[in-house]
């Protein structure tokens, strides 16, 4: 009921901004509020996000949508089909930038389109694992977008970030069980939820995109203490 009762409030005056500003600061505000409603309660540490800058971050849950977007004002790389229609009207209000992750002959293409997002004020994030993991280590990440520091303007930032949700990580990761059966049970958890948006240094831009991904995912996963091997049992390499 809170984040329908959110929804009715804010869809309203995000619309009416649009119209009559052409543009509108609602949409982090409502992730923000939405996953504060769920539970999490976020710290962001680090210097803050500036306008132009790739956020590189590990995925552990839906909830790092709410969490990321909310701290950062960010909009995100997503796959092209959401599932729902009203999530993708929700994603598209916030700005997100579509790619055919199994379109590999387009992979200059969706490079393109995150260069071209990037030049536009709104931070950019990216979760180069591809999908949710289990919380208790990091997925091998997969270079293929970093491809858009070579087309970005070389004032572009690109920023690890590592989203820590300490002892519920494993209980929030996302990989073995139905999208349905997972939200219904994140929702029906009990209590407060602390987070950590650590906001990493800036990578130097002098390397290829496989040396930015091995820097962003080495840099992750020494802030969460993680191992990062290889392979993973979930999931396979790039």
């Amino acid at each position: 009921m809170g984040l329908a009762g959110l929804f009715a409030v804010c869809a309203p005056l995000h619309l009416a901004a649009k119209a009559m500003l052409g543009r509108s600061s609602w949409p982090p505000r409502f992730l923000a509020a939405a996953g504060w409603i769920i539970g999490a309660r976020v710290r962001r540490e680090g210097a803050p996000v500036r306008a132009h800058t790739l956020l590189i971050g590990n995925h552990t849950s839906w909830l790092d949508i709410l969490v990321l977007g909310g701290a950062t004002g960010c909009t995100f790389v997503s796959k092209d089909n959401l599932g729902h229609g009203f999530i993708h009207w929700l994603a598209d209000q916030n700005h997100t930038v579509y790619v055919k992750r199994a379109h590999v002959k387009g992979a200059k293409d969706q490079a393109l389109a995150i260069a071209e997002a990037l030049a536009r004020d709104q931070p950019v994030a990216l979760f180069p694992e591809g999908t949710t993991g289990p919380g208790t280590h990091l997925l091998p990440f997969r270079s293929t977008l970093l491809e858009a520091a070579n087309y970005a303007a070389k004032s572009v930032a690109i920023r690890p970030v590592a989203i820590d949700y300490g002892a519920a990580a494993a209980e929030l990761g996302w990989w073995h069980e139905p999208g349905k059966d997972n939200v219904l049970r994140v929702l029906g958890r009990r209590g407060t939820l602390p987070v950590s948006v650590r906001l990493l240094p800036r990578l130097d831009r002098s390397g290829d995109r496989k040396q930015l991904t091995e820097a962003a995912r080495r840099a992750i996963a020494r802030s969460l203490g993680l191992t990062s091997p290889q392979h993973s049992p979930i999931a396979g390499g790039e």
